[in-house]
């Protein structure tokens, strides 16, 4: 699934670890969602998206292939 994390990151200057902090998981969960090598679950992909202040549909793309 594309998304945009990697970009909002960068917005913010905050790192993967930082971005795991803030919701809950490790950097290399950031990672592989970052890197599309794993979709997030339901509940991973809201905290992300509400991390960003951001709704769900401008951080994910379900429809997008992959970088």
């Amino acid at each position: 699934m594309k998304n945009r994390i990697r970009v909002l990151r960068a917005e913010r200057r905050w790192s993967q670890a930082e971005l795991g902090d803030r919701v809950g998981v490790s950097r290399q969960a950031i990672n592989a969602v970052e890197t599309s090598k794993h979709d997030p679950s339901l509940s991973l992909a809201f905290k992300i998206a509400e991390a960003f202040d951001a709704r769900i549909e401008d951080v994910f793309d379900p429809h997008g292939d992959p970088d």
